[in-house]
C-alpha cells in the first residue's frame, strides 16, 4: 500500500512538472501556435544528437566499458562524413562513411580497453584529443556542401496540428534516433544479446562460466556503439548544420553521458532525458530569438550546461551503474 502511495506522489510531481514545461513553453511561444510548436520541433532535434550519444554510452557501459571517448567519437565521424560528401556529393555516402568511422574509433577503444587492457577514462580521453586534433589539422576552412539531408513528411500525419511538424515532419537521422531507442531497448531486455551485454556488465566471471565470451561482446558492443555515435557524427555536419566546424561536438558528447546517466541507462530513459537537455537549447535559442537578456547573451548560454550540472549533482549519487563497469577482465 505503502508503495502504491509512493508511486502515486511520484506520478502527480512528474504530472506537475509536465505541465509547468507546457506552460512554459507557451509562455516562451509568445502564446501563439507557431512558435510554439517551433520550440518543441527543436526540442527533438536538439535531442538527436544528446540520444544517440548516450545510446553509444549505454551499449559500452553496459558491457563493462566506460567510454568518455564519445566527444571524440562525434567529431571525428562528423569531419569523415562532412568530408566525403564533399567529395563525392552524396549526403548518404557521407552518412555511412562518418558511421563506419564511429565504428573504427569503437574498434579503437576496444583494442585500448579490451584488448591492452589500459585504463578506461585515459583511453577515451586519448580519443578525444587524437579527434581534435587531427580534425583541427586536416580541416580546411571554407569548404562547404550545398545540401542537407532532406527533410521527410510522413504523409497526412505531418498535416496534423503542433504533432504533426513536431514529430512526422523531419530528416532521416532524427527518425532513425527514434528507430534505435525502440531498437535498442528492445535487444537489452527482450533478447540473448542484451542479457549478455547485461551480464558482462554485472558480472563478466560469471557470464564466462557460462560461455558468453566477454571480449567478444565488449568488441561487439564498443563497435556498435561507435557506429551509433558515429550517426550523432553526420547528424550534426549533415543534417543539424550542413557544414563543418573546429570543435563543433561543443561538449554534445560529455552532456550525451549526463543524459544517460540521467536516463539509468535505459533507452526509454536516455529519450526522455535528452528531451529535457534539448528543451533548454530550444528555449534558448528562442530567447535570442525574442532578444530576452540582450546585453548577457553569455546567461542565456549557459542555460543547458546549468542544467548538465544541476542534473549530475541531484541524480548521479542516485543512480546505480552497471557493477563491473570500469574493471578490466582477464580470463581465469
Amino acid at each position: 500500500m505503502n508503495s502504491l502511495l509512493e508511486r502515486i506522489i511520484r506520478l502527480r510531481w512528474w504530472i506537475l512538472i509536465f505541465l509547468a514545461i507546457i506552460a512554459f513553453t507557451i509562455f516562451a511561444g509568445d502564446f501563439r501556435q507557431d512558435p510554439t510548436t517551433a520550440i518543441l520541433a527543436a526540442t527533438l532535434r536538439h535531442s538527436t544528437p544528446l540520444v544517440l550519444g548516450a545510446l553509444c554510452g549505454m551499449l559500452c557501459e553496459r558491457s563493462g566499458v566506460i567510454n568518455i571517448g564519445i566527444e571524440g567519437q562525434m567529431l571525428m565521424s562528423a569531419f569523415v562524413g562532412f568530408t566525403v560528401t564533399a567529395a563525392t556529393s552524396s549526403l548518404y555516402l557521407g552518412v555511412a562513411a562518418g558511421l563506419a568511422c564511429g565504428m573504427l574509433m569503437g574498434a579503437a577503444l576496444g583494442g585500448l580497453t579490451v584488448s591492452l587492457q589500459g585504463d578506461q577514462i585515459i583511453a577515451g580521453t586519448v580519443l578525444n584529443i587524437f579527434a581534435l586534433g587531427l580534425t583541427s589539422f586536416l580541416y580546411t576552412p571554407g569548404e562547404t556542401i550545398h545540401s542537407k539531408t532532406p527533410r521527410i513528411n510522413v504523409g497526412p500525419l505531418a498535416d496534423i496540428p503542433v504533432i504533426g511538424k513536431i514529430f512526422f515532419a523531419n530528416q532521416p537521422i532524427t527518425y532513425l534516433s527514434l528507430l534505435l531507442v525502440a531498437v535498442i531497448w528492445y535487444a537489452l531486455f527482450k533478447t540473448t544479446w542484451g542479457l549478455r551485454t547485461r551480464a558482462i556488465g554485472e558480472h563478466p566471471s560469471a557470464a564466462e562460466t557460462v560461455g558468453v565470451s566477454v571480449a567478444k561482446m565488449r568488441y561487439l558492443n564498443l563497435i556498435i556503439g561507435g557506429g551509433i555515435a558515429g550517426l550523432a557524427g553526420a547528424y550534426l555536419s549533415l543534417e543539424a548544420v550542413g557544414s563543418f566546424e573546429r570543435g563543433m561536438t561543443n561538449g554534445k558528447g560529455f552532456v550525451a553521458l549526463a543524459v544517460m546517466i540521467f536516463g539509468r541507462w535505459n533507452p526509454v530513459g536516455a529519450w526522455g532525458a535528452a528531451l529535457l537537455f534539448g528543451y533548454t537549447n530550444a528555449i534558448q535559442t528562442q530567447f535570442q530569438f525574442r532578444g530576452w537578456l540582450t546585453g548577457h547573451p553569455q546567461f542565456i548560454g549557459m542555460i543547458p550546461f546549468i542544467v548538465t550540472i544541476v542534473v549530475l549533482a541531484g541524480f548521479v549519487g542516485r543512480a546505480r551503474p552497471p557493477a563491473a563497469i570500469g574493471q578490466p577482465y582477464t580470463r581465469e
